[in-house]
């Protein structure tokens, strides 16, 4: 082989080593979600609701996909409420439901307990709901830091309550 025989073999290697996996497979369609302005003004009104209320908490917002969307923290909310705003949301998205019924549904199904158990991304504490359009699960809304799950639930349905009728 010719020294630039080598060289063209070599960086025709080169190449094609270069083309990104991405694009030499095929992409999977993107996650349905909430528009980011209607996943931001879910997630302040959640956290505007709370603080009136006393609470301070987080709220996060995730696509079908279980991207984050939205994190929106409020002033004073604890690192834990910032973690679980967001894997509240995980699971409620997983599951297609609230999480204060998911909580529920482990409590008598062990197999759901220790699938919930086993992920560590999650939690089936209350305080997240399903963002839904028409049959379709568009994402989540989950909220986390008041004293009690129900009190974050309230507030993530009182997001969820500013937005519905725009979300598609």
């Amino acid at each position: 082989m010719t020294q630039s025989l080598r060289i063209l073999t070599s960086l025709a290697a080169g190449a094609i080593l270069a083309i990104p996996a991405a694009s030499l497979a095929q992409r999977a369609p993107p996650a349905r979600g909430p528009a980011a302005a209607l996943a931001l003004e879910a997630a302040q009104t959640a956290v505007e609701t709370c603080a009136a209320n006393g609470y301070k908490v987080a709220a996060s917002v995730i696509d079908s996909g279980g991207t984050l969307k939205v994190l929106f923290a409020g002033d004073g909310v604890s690192p834990m409420g910032v973690k679980s705003s967001t894997m509240k949301a995980l699971a409620s998205n997983k599951y297609k439901a609230p999480t204060s019924e998911i909580m529920t549904k482990a409590k008598s199904d062990t197999a759901l307990s220790s699938e919930l158990a086993a992920d560590k991304t999650m939690m089936a504490m209350p305080g997240a709901l399903p963002l839904i359009v028409g049959p379709d699960l568009i994402g989540s809304i989950g909220v986390g830091g008041a004293p009690a799950g129900d009190k974050d639930e309230a507030c993530a349905k009182a997001g969820l309550a500013k937005v519905q009728s725009r979300l598609q």
